[in-house]
């Protein structure tokens, strides 16, 4: 069982930056592949972010590329999003996911790929 918990949601101008944390549980951290995907109103939740285990691959949605950059610390089992020069648009309710199963880089798009989800945390940009 994976738990994670997501923080560092907020309201944000037009321009701004905020940095999201998902904290997991779990020993093996480390094998995981990581998402962020995120849900705006009335739409269907979409891919923004993976990263491999190591760190060493990371994958973009064409929407937030150049703006947001994702990482992780394994020795905290912790994983970010770092979003910059944010927009109207990314207003959303961002989730963090983890994949514990084999890895595989054209899956990582794909929501139905991750077990384990967040309960969310909520970025709004104003304009």
């Amino acid at each position: 069982q994976v738990q994670l918990v997501e923080s560092g949601g907020g309201l944000v101008q037009a321009g701004g930056s905020l940095r999201l944390s998902c904290a997991a549980s779990g020993r093996t951290f480390s094998s995981y592949v990581m998402g962020w995907f995120r849900q705006a109103p009335g739409k269907e939740r979409e891919f923004v972010a993976a990263i491999s285990w190591s760190g060493g691959r990371t994958y973009y949605a064409d929407s937030v590329k150049g703006r947001f950059t994702i990482s992780r610390d394994n020795a905290k089992n912790t994983v970010y999003l770092q979003m910059n020069s944010l927009i109207p648009e990314d207003t959303a309710v961002y989730y963090c996911a983890a994949d514990t199963g084999r890895y595989s880089s054209g899956s990582v798009y794909f929501d139905s790929k991750y077990e384990y989800w967040g309960q969310g945390t909520q970025v709004t940009v104003s304009s």
